[in-house]
């Protein structure tokens, strides 16, 4: 079974053909997709698109380059919107460090919110971290002191460092299309030492298109390009690297019913 662990299908980018992406994805094979919400006012479109469709399903969270828009964001308030019908996570959340779109301490503040409200609700967190390694490394190891969650680090391109903690902290990793890049020689070789068990595929739609589409708008109908070149590295064939993805997936995101067959 193919499933995009994140996309963006609320996005600008698909305004004019978002039915007929949709469309194109499961024409691929790609039997289930993850909604994510980067803020609160566009939670509504994303939760919306869930609700549509019957392969779909969504989170709530606040990208950290929105997170200055959000200081007073609470627990009480992600949990409350946690508790939609067909909302499977909390995020995307994190830190940035790249482009600081917001201030770094509202970035850290606001993710320890999220961190709080993936404790309470049980679902796992999504996070995103750019060249903020030894920031988030410090917040992952006092927040799993303090209490337990699930988490997956998405579209992970940071430092080999972190991604041993984040792996002892029982973390799950998401590969996107930058694996394909002939550059990310060193994305490549962190995939190498992920844990095996805990790895899933994903494209970040409408960013990241992997190759042989780089440059073009990603959609979820290529993410069996990712698919494959996880199996590339790993050592795995189609099947296995499918085989691995999904039980990985389910195991992750344990609020979606698995299909049978699946």
């Amino acid at each position: 079974m193919l499933i995009d662990s994140h996309v963006n299908l609320h996005a600008p980018q698909f305004d004019e053909d978002r039915d007929a992406v949709i469309a194109r994805a499961r024409e691929a094979g790609v039997g289930m997709m993850v909604e994510i919400s980067d803020r609160l006012s566009t939670f509504d479109a994303t939760h919306g698109l869930a609700m549509a469709h019957d392969d779909i399903w969504c989170t709530v969270g606040v990208h950290p380059h929105e997170a200055r828009h959000y200081e007073d964001l609470s627990v009480d308030r992600l949990v409350e919107l946690a508790g939609r019908e067909k909302v499977v996570g909390i995020g995307e959340c994190g830190l940035d460090f790249h482009y600081d779109l917001s201030p770094r301490e509202v970035q850290a503040a606001v993710f320890r919110v999220h961190i709080e409200a993936a404790r309470r609700t049980g679902l796992p967190l999504v996070v995103h971290t750019r060249e903020a390694d030894g920031v988030m490394a410090d917040i992952l190891r006092e927040e799993m002191a303090a209490g337990p969650f699930k988490l997956l680090m998405h579209c992970y391109t940071s430092g080999p460092e972190l991604a041993e903690l984040a792996a002892e902290l029982g973390a799950w990793f998401s590969v996107s299309g930058i694996a394909t890049f002939k550059a990310a020689e060193d994305v490549r070789a962190i995939i190498r030492d992920m844990p095996g068990d805990r790895i899933i595929v994903e494209t970040d739609c409408p960013y990241l298109a992997p190759v042989p589409h780089r440059g073009r708008r990603n959609e979820p109908a290529y993410v069996g390009h990712v698919l494959d070149k996880l199996g590339e590295i790993r050592g795995w064939s189609r099947e296995e690297a499918e085989v691995r993805t999904t039980d990985a997936f389910f195991g992750l995101f344990d609020r979606i019913p698995r299909p049978e067959g699946a």
